[in-house]
């Protein structure tokens, strides 16, 4: 296959190439590797011998679902796998073997010439040190810098990756700072050291989409002005689109197809790549056929009324209240779908959490199913709850794990004294044949469970009583998209069956786009702009929801190049 330039507005940008045949330019070469974990069952196979190449300045994205091996595959070579794995193959920085590694050999690779961002900054930084220790700890083992000096440069970098106030901010500890700036402080720690290949695994996920546009946009601009190469490791294909050069599509623990970014987005060859990119919500196109359903199925009664609703926080020390809602009024009719969306923080949660009594409100009054949240007893409000569902964003943090699959769906009627326990276990297996899962699943335990299944059991659990009223928190913003896809597509199915109303809380305006009769947009505790999807989507009046639909990632590579340049010169490109 010959090279072929792709035009972006990254005037560095390396030509696209097959990524077959290495070339002598490239930084890093990987041929046949493999893993295997020893368990204490038979060895699971995790990677299948994979290849792929890295020229300097290049970006790959090596893309597929939770379990592919993305993730396993790059931690094989930079020594981060547990005893338990064994690894093969080769992967060559330059001329230097990285397979075998150990020790402090292997140190001086990591950090100095590859650097790895991890997916969640959370728990990759230390929470009882601040972000200037960390900093300077890695400045110190890696440049034998004074402590002056690693300061300085400490600084210098959270200038550069965009931190405001970076003198004060590195006295901060990691709880203080929000997602965006925690990750902004792993790509700091990442660069600290001038590597020559960053890995950034999962960068952007569940991080707001302005936040995540801002991410992008540093990496970017870092692999411009450093010439770094980057091994970008996503399930989110708009990131890809915006960011790839070339993309390797891992299935099963194997590569099943390379090329340059474009050619894979419109002309991909292998049928999993097309699978893929059949399940990725994409922000303005049609709806599915199968979620696509007429609008006259929303009543006129109000099922939720929200009005003039205040929740404050008290500051810290002294400090003055945080206003998590402020005065907010909104609707929700029998059979509809509302979308709230906004930013971290803008009070999205908060509200949903109010609407089913879970949040306590500083002012205002909320009526549910002709109930008065505010002014009923715990008695009326326990009644209340069997009326309606809530949906958790982490199913592995709101599912116990003590308990089987069908005690977790089937707890709300034990709390509520509903049924026996064969009807219970009856109810259970029911709903989990409703949400696409087998019945036997009744009797595993949570952790046997994958991400989308747990997400789909949740679901189970909220319809258990069968409510008029649901609210979805986030219900698949950590999913891969071709599970999203399904779990949505079920959701959708039940909405429509069981006919709940529902408050769906999200920050992904493409999912919105698939489901949503309306959609409220917050921001900093109230609602900017509120009406139907194609009045906010298609013909936004707030600057804000004009922001937030320019920040989001499509998966077509020329269609995000021409909106990452319009939103750095501050044109708005509608959908």
């Amino acid at each position: 296959m010959t090279n072929e330039v792709i035009l972006r507005d990254s005037p560095s940008c390396c030509a696209e190439r097959s990524g077959v045949a290495a070339s002598s330019s490239d930084i890093l070469r990987v041929e046949n590797l493999a893993v295997q974990f020893q368990t204490d069952g038979a060895p699971v196979q995790a990677v299948r011998g994979i290849t792929y190449d890295l020229a300097p300045g290049e970006v790959l994205a090596i893309v597929g679902e939770s379990g592919s091996g993305k993730t396993v595959g790059t931690r094989a070579f930079l020594g981060l796998l547990p005893d338990t794995a064994a690894v093969s193959g080769t992967a060559k920085l330059d001329e230097m073997q990285l397979v075998g590694l150990k020790g402090e050999q292997i140190r001086r690779v990591r950090g100095d010439r590859i650097a790895m961002i991890f997916q969640e900054p959370s728990t990759a930084l230390d929470p009882v040190r601040t972000i200037g220790w960390q900093i300077i700890e890695a400045l110190s083992v890696h440049r034998k810098l004074s402590r002056k000096e690693a300061r300085e440069k400490a600084v210098e970098l959270l200038d550069l990756v965009g931190i405001p106030d970076p003198s004060n901010r590195l006295h901060s500890y990691p709880h203080q700072l929000s997602g965006g700036q925690k990750q902004r402080v792993m790509i700091a720690m990442a660069i600290s050291c001038d590597p020559e290949v960053i890995v950034a695994d999962e960068p952007t996920t569940a991080l707001d989409v302005t936040v995540q546009a801002q991410i992008l946009d540093l990496l970017h601009d870092l692999r411009d002005r450093l010439g770094t190469a980057i091994i970008l490791i996503t399930h989110n294909m708009g990131v890809v689109a915006d960011m790839a050069d070339r993309v390797a599509v891992m299935y099963r623990g194997q590569i099943v197809e390379t090329a340059p970014a474009r050619d894979i987005f419109e002309r991909p060859q292998h049928p999993y790549t097309k699978h893929l990119l059949a399940s990725v919500p994409h922000l303005g196109q049609p709806r599915p056929k199968s979620m696509d359903t007429p609008a006259e199925r929303v009543g006129d009664a109000v099922v939720m009324r929200v009005n003039d609703v205040r929740v404050d926080f008290p500051g810290r020390f002294g400090a003055e209240p945080v206003h998590a809602v402020a005065g907010v009024s909104l609707e929700v009719r029998e059979h509809e779908i509302v979308a709230l969306v906004g930013e971290s923080g803008s009070g999205k949660t908060t509200l949903g959490r109010c609407a089913v009594g879970l949040q306590p409100v500083t002012g205002g009054d909320i009526e549910v199913l002709g109930v008065n949240i505010v002014k009923a007893s715990a008695k009326e409000l326990q009644r209340f709850r069997r009326r309606v569902g809530f949906v958790f964003q982490d199913p592995a943090a709101s599912l116990n794990p003590r308990m089987s699959v069908a005690d977790c769906i089937a707890e709300p009627m034990v709390i509520h004294g509903i049924g026996t326990k064969a009807e219970r276990l009856a109810k259970a297996q029911e709903l989990l044949r409703a949400v696409e899962l087998p019945a036997d699943y009744a009797f595993r335990y949570p952790h046997e469970l994958s991400g989308g299944q747990r997400q789909r059991v949740s679901l189970a659990r909220a319809l258990v009583t069968d409510p008029e009223f649901v609210v979805a928190d986030e219900p698949t913003s950590a999913l891969d998209v071709s599970v999203q896809a399904r779990v949505l597509e079920v959701f959708v199915r039940l909405q429509h069956d069981m006919g709940f109303a529902c408050l769906f809380v999200t920050h992904d305006l493409a999912v919105v786009d698939m489901l949503a009769d309306r959609i409220a947009v917050m921001r900093q505790g109230e609602i900017v702009e509120l009406g139907t999807r194609e009045q906010v989507l298609r013909a936004p009046q707030e600057d804000y929801t004009r922001e937030l639909i320019a920040a989001v990632p499509v998966p077509d590579s020329a269609e995000q190049t021409i909106r990452r340049l319009a939103r750095r010169e501050g044109r708005f490109v509608g959908l």
